[in-house]
């Protein structure tokens, strides 16, 4: 018999279909933009991403938010943010609430507090960096807190060391 050069379908080939879903646009993620061009001297701040490309000269403040610091992006001025990505320049102290990425491009002239960093080859980076833990900083605060039982612990040994001395 003569078979057909056509392929049967069988439930267990998978469909050649190149099918990729949209994605949906809940949300789209809203962005501000320094062009090139544009030269800002003053106090920056928002509620949304911010991304600088052009010159900045004062303090950028997003608590919240990421500040992105582009290839051609000059900055003179403390950041302040939840994350902050630097492929530019950057002078001035960086606080993180919670990620510091400086790319290989970047340079950053300044001190650093964040939770966590990152730092490509090829970077740049003088100052004093500090990283701390979330989670730690709820025990300072417990540990700063000394109980009843400690006190008079820490009276006896500071009276007792306060008695050897003078022997």
């Amino acid at each position: 018999m003569l078979q057909s050069p056509e392929q049967k379908y069988s439930p267990n080939t998978a469909p050649t279909n190149a099918y990729t879903p949209v994605k949906p646009a809940n949300s789209p993620v809203e962005q501000a933009t320094i062009g090139r061009s544009l030269v800002i001297k003053g106090d920056v701040s928002g509620s949304e991403s911010l991304f600088i490309d052009g010159r900045v000269e004062g303090t950028i403040n997003f608590p919240d938010n990421r500040v992105t610091v582009g290839r051609n992006g000059v900055v003179a001025a403390n950041i302040t943010a939840n994350e902050v990505v630097i492929m530019g320049k950057v002078q001035g102290n960086v606080e993180c609430a919670d990620r510091l990425d400086v790319r290989s491009e970047g340079v950053l002239a300044g001190d650093v507090i964040t939770h966590r960093i990152s730092i490509e080859e090829g970077a740049i980076l003088k100052g004093g960096v500090e990283v701390r833990n979330p989670e730690k900083k709820d025990q300072k605060n417990q540990a700063q807190a000394p109980s009843k039982h400690e006190a008079p612990k820490a009276a006896a040994a500071a009276a007792g060391t306060a008695q050897s001395n003078e022997v």
